[in-house]
């Protein structure tokens, strides 16, 4: 007798986890991950802070954008949440009100843990390029590194890789200087 096969993972499924987790679905499949330690959590809060008010608010920058830190969004039959993402308002001028979104950002970063790094390199970057998302940046807070890429057809281009206390100008907010080390205080 062979094994059954797995069926799809649903959203009741995602309902089930533990609050103290994160939940998504990928390819059909359940993922779940331990809230991220320290380190990840204030990176992915540092790095919002530098961006929301000359992106989000258009405080001393050029605005457009609305930015979300862990939004949820389904598409295709998945239900990611990258850590951080961003729609410009052309494409989304208000913000819906439900939970989740539908329609894909144009901009995602994931803060990269041991816990979620395969996840986020292979499966989430591969359903992120199917959706159409066109900016990805990598974080990874124990490496102190920032990896950008840009989806070109439908396969993502490395843009560059920047470490440490390092001065970043990345696309889509090349227009703002970013002190890669503010990242990594403690």
């Amino acid at each position: 007798m062979g094994s059954e096969p797995k069926r799809p993972a649903t959203y009741e499924d995602l309902e089930a986890i533990p609050p103290n987790s994160v939940g998504e679905i990928v390819d059909g499949e359940l993922y779940v991950s331990p809230r991220p330690a320290l380190p990840h959590a204030r990176a992915a809060m540092k790095l919002v802070g530098r961006l929301e008010g000359p992106f989000d608010a258009g405080e001393g920058g050029p605005g457009g954008w609305l930015l979300l830190f862990e939004p949820e969004f389904h598409l295709s039959g998945n239900a990611l949440v990258p850590d951080v993402a961003g729609w410009r308002r052309e494409r989304m001028p208000v913000m819906p009100e439900e939970a989740a979104a539908t329609l894909a950002p144009d901009w995602v970063c994931e803060v990269l843990s041991s816990s979620t790094v395969v996840l986020d390199r292979e499966k989430k970057m591969r359903a992120y390029a199917h959706e159409g998302v066109s900016q990805l940046w990598l974080v990874d807070p124990l490496q102190q590194s920032l990896e950008v890429y840009r989806l070109e057809g439908s396969h993502w281009s490395q843009l560059g890789t920047w470490k440490g206390q390092s001065l970043v100008r990345a696309e889509p907010f090349e227009v703002l200087e970013l002190k890669l080390g503010v990242l990594w205080t403690r």
